[in-house]
This record gives C-alpha cells, structure tokens and sequence, in this order.
C-alpha cells in the first residue's frame, strides 16, 4: 500500500530533487524545433540514454474530438516520432472508466494512436514496445549509461562475472504510458500489469496538485522503494527542466508539478537477463524503462 500524499508531504526529502538540467542552454531554449543534431552533440556529455514516451498532440480534450498521440523516442523531453510498424508494439491500449480498448494503428501510422473521444474521464495510454538490442563496443557508454541511471558498481558485477568490456549485448524493453483528460477528466490512473510501471496516484487534471503530485513505482507487479526518479518538466515556452529524486520504502516519489505544464517521469530497471534471453539474442545485460506523461490543468 502506498503512503498517503499528506504523509509524503512531511517526508521532505523525497521531495527535494536534485536539478541536473536546466534546457535554456546559453540563452537557447530547447524546442522541438531544436532536437536535431546539433543538440544532441552538444550534450553528448551529458545525454548518457534515450527515453521512450507516449505524446499527445493534446493532453485535454472535448467529447468528440479527435484524441492523437504519437510514440517518441529521444532526450530531454525532445525526440522524433515513430511510425507503427509490424513487430513494434507488444500492447497498446486505451483505457478509461473501467474499459480497456486495444488500438490496433494501420502500417505507417504516425501518430500511432488516432480515434474519437467517445467519453468523458481519464484516459489512459498504454503501450509496450517489444525487446530490442544494443551492443557496446566501449565499456565507458555502458558506465555512463549506468551512472546517470544509479546502478552501483556495476563494472565489477559485470567483471564478477566474467563478461567482456569491449563487447557485449544489452537487451532493453519499454513500457509507457500517458495520461488524457476528456470531458470532465475525472478518474484514477492505475496498475495496468506492465512489468515496470509509474502509477500516478492524483489525478492531475481534477486534483490539487498545488503540494506536488504522488507517482508510485513498480516492478514486477510490487512496490519499488530507492528507485531513482527522473522527472522532466516542460514549460509552455517548449523549455525543459530536469530533475533526479528517489522513492520512499513504499516506492512512491513526490513530484513538484505547475500548471500548464507537461511532465515526462522516467524509472529504469537493470538485471541479468533470463537464460532464454541470453540464448536469443545474446544480452548479458537487460534494462526495463517505465515512461508516464501527464499534463498539469
């Protein structure tokens, strides 16, 4: 069972995030005009993973509109779409007021999700991308990749257990999700069985969320306490800000939101990938990410 948010309210140090980034870089405000290469060399030093969201075109709509959402793959809250294609989607689904519809894009799509509005309430974008592989020829991405995501000695458990340095396989999967508001908004986001999942415990379209709002983390159906959090915030302006926190021993992370604001939430799992995984494609590692975007009204 998760804390109750006045709880975490007198658990400040769950809040206090550390800023790791702030996009207004040189007076340049990352839009998404600005995604391209020239930004992503710029912060190679920094950028050490790609993230994978769900974006809506819009986060609020009217009953009857048309709702969009587009897969996207980048940095810093800033990356290009991807179009649907056969053998990219384990699961995507919308629910919403107790009824889970499977959205089934034609090839090509981009947006990958376009339907009517048909109801009012919280809706609730689910989709996992199937495994994927990643081969390192140099130990140092590995270690910056494991750094920025708080993964601990992992240089001597990966030489604990006897595995090369200048060549191996990572497998990874992700797991997204995206909060819309239609009508009224009203209704709960929830546990949906990803294997690795953000859960957003307000609702941040009929909440108040002025204290901050509760998302809990989980893995493998269980609450997942001292995970690292990172919690990208975009301004109307398209300027994004970033910052690391952590989860409390109930996994659960009070994140500080604004108004008319966008937020990405990300949370990473790294393992020793099962035998039959390592018999397919050859990973020794596997890593499982967790993506929830919401809008704050």
């Amino acid at each position: 069972m998760t804390t109750k948010l006045s709880e975490l309210q007198k658990k400040r140090e769950y809040f206090n995030g550390e800023k790791i980034m702030k996009r207004s870089i040189l007076g340049i405000q990352v839009k998404r005009l600005l995604h391209s290469f020239l930004l992503t060399a710029f912060f190679s030093q920094a950028a050490f993973a790609h993230e994978f969201w769900i974006e809506p075109k819009q986060y609020q709509l009217v009953p009857g509109a048309m709702i969009e959402a587009s897969l996207r793959n980048g940095e810093f809250f800033v990356g290009s779409t991807v179009s649907f294609y056969k053998g990219s989607t384990n699961r995507f689904e919308l629910v919403s007021q107790g009824q889970t519809e499977k959205i089934e894009p034609r090839l090509g799509d981009d947006p990958a999700l376009v339907q009517t509005a048909q109801r009012s309430g919280l809706h609730v974008v689910v989709h996992q991308h199937p495994v994927a592989t990643l081969t390192y020829t140099k130990w140092e991405k590995f270690q910056r990749f494991a750094d920025h995501k708080d993964f601990k000695n992992i240089l001597a458990r990966h030489k604990a257990r006897n595995l090369s340095e200048n060549h191996f396989v990572e497998a990874y999967s992700r797991y997204s999700k995206s909060l819309m508001s239609v009508g009224d908004g009203a209704g709960i986001d929830r546990q949906t069985g990803l294997e690795i999942e953000l859960v957003a415990s307000q609702n941040p379209y009929t909440d108040n969320v002025d204290e901050g709002i509760e998302v809990v983390g989980y893995y493998q159906g269980k609450v997942r306490p001292n995970a690292q959090i990172e919690l990208f915030e975009k301004a109307p302006n398209g300027e994004v800000e970033i910052s690391l926190y952590r989860t409390d021993e109930h996994g659960a992370v009070l994140l500080p939101v604004k108004s008319k604001h966008s937020y990405l939430v990300d949370m990473v799992v790294l393992r020793e990938p099962a035998e039959l995984l390592t018999k397919e494609k050859r990973a020794v590692w596997e890593s499982l990410w967790a993506s929830l975007t919401f809008e704050v009204k």
